[in-house]
């Protein structure tokens, strides 16, 4: 029997990386080395939302926790960030572009991060937005970042950082800024034309951020704002199926990366679609 890592995942709102980040670490539910459970805040980011998932959290003793939601400058999160460096948990915070700004609270803190630059904000406009714009356009930015390689740069991490647990060696914990360069690299893709349309999706992603930012704490005029994020979706909807023209040359090529983990969560890996993975 393997030596099993407990995590902890802490989310806190969403970000385009949450809904499926437990899932990232186990994609069939066979994993053996590790015992996962998540606590959350529903959408709220509020002080009360965030001391009842922390307390909720803790109370399974991880041994590692994630983590991971947007403004991780307002004070609920930071009460949350000081409630679990008292514990001395390893903790890693995944979170969106804006948090480039406390990276340095973050590393005197002694967290570890992991930032997605293409994780761009919602255009949360009550004249915009409902219930289905935001599952279509959350549905957009998971396959930029799923097929952009951003995805696996987070699972790869995570990895890694539990790795050293089950060797039961303090982590050395991911501090990693995910740009279109380490995006990219991760993604594996072997067509070069594959790759830059991966490219041009991810940084049509990023830009949506700017655009949402400006419509929804900036501009008064309902005509305005509502016409701005209306057009930063769609460019999430366009990087959506640029990604997507992305991965179909690499599948009619017969050459996309998976990586699949093993039962003791060892990855694998293989390119033809017929063929074993290996470790």
């Amino acid at each position: 029997m393997p030596q099993i890592v407990k995590v902890g995942i802490l989310k806190v709102g969403c970000i385009g990386s949450s809904p499926l980040i437990e899932f990232l670490l186990d994609e069939r539910a066979e994993r053996l080395d590790i015992d996962v459970h998540v606590s959350g805040t529903g959408a709220k980011l509020g002080a009360k939302e965030c001391k009842e998932a922390t307390t909720s959290i803790l109370e399974h003793k991880p041994d590692i926790i994630i983590l991971i939601g947007p403004a991780q400058q307002t004070s609920g999160l930071a009460d949350a960030r000081r409630t679990l460096a008292r514990t001395g948990i390893p903790t890693i915070v995944i979170s969106d572009g804006p948090t480039q700004k406390i990276i340095k609270d973050l590393e005197e803190g002694g967290f570890g991060y992991i930032i997605v630059m293409a994780d761009s904000m919602i255009g949360a406009r009550r004249e915009f937005l409902d219930n289905i714009e935001m599952s279509l356009y959350n549905t957009d930015v998971i396959k930029v970042l799923a097929i952009s390689g951003a995805l696996r740069v987070i699972s790869e991490a995570l990895d890694s950082t539990i790795l050293y647990l089950k060797k039961k060696e303090n982590p050395e914990l991911p501090r990693i800024i995910i740009d279109k360069d380490k995006a990219i690299d991760a993604s594996g893709f072997k067509n070069p034309y594959a790759c830059v349309k991966a490219m041009a999706a991810f940084e049509i992603a990023r830009h949506v951020a700017e655009l949402n930012s400006e419509a929804c704490f900036r501009i008064k005029e309902w005509q305005r704002y509502t016409s701005i994020v209306a057009s930063a979706h769609e460019m999430m909807r366009a990087a959506a199926k640029m990604a997507d023209e992305a991965r179909e040359m690499e599948k009619g090529e017969d050459s996309v990366l998976r990586r699949p983990h093993f039962n003791e969560g060892v990855l694998g890996e293989k390119r033809m679609l017929v063929e074993k993975p290996r470790r």
